[in-house]
């Protein structure tokens, strides 16, 4: 018997099911966890964004806006139109939604660009509301 045949001979079903089971574990657990990071730093993103829209309530009422906040979206909301930022996986997609020719409650996408930061949805934001208040 050669030395790796003694080693394999040692080696038992239930062990390997084991060391097994508990790397499987290992690693869901670490999934779970870079997960969870995630989704705090998309709320803090959310949050960080909010705080900045809402800070300036006479330009909202000049524009007639209001902002709202719903865990991972941001969104500035007129009468006859939505801007909102929606966080996940670290990213931002900001869309610019039309109100005026869809039921209530809803609202057409008519433009979309993704971001990575809260100053970039801030800016698109801006530039999206430009847009509309030509």
């Amino acid at each position: 018997m050669t030395t790796r045949t003694k080693k394999l001979a040692k080696l038992s079903l239930k062990d390997a099911f084991e060391a097994e089971y508990t790397r499987r574990q290992a690693e869901r657990r670490a999934r779970e966890e870079a997960e969870r990071r995630q989704q705090e730093q998309d709320l803090a993103q959310a949050e960080e964004l909010h705080d900045l829209l809402a800070s300036e309530p006479a330009f909202l009422a000049k524009h007639g806006l209001t902002v709202d906040r719903r865990r991972y979206t941001v969104s500035l909301d007129h009468a006859d139109y939505r801007i909102q930022a929606y966080w996940e996986g670290g990213r931002a997609s900001v869309t610019s939604s039309d109100k005026r020719f869809t039921p209530p409650g809803s609202a057409a996408p008519r433009k979309q660009e993704s971001v990575e930061t809260v100053e970039d949805a801030l800016r698109v934001m801006a530039q999206y509301l430009a847009d509309e208040t030509r």
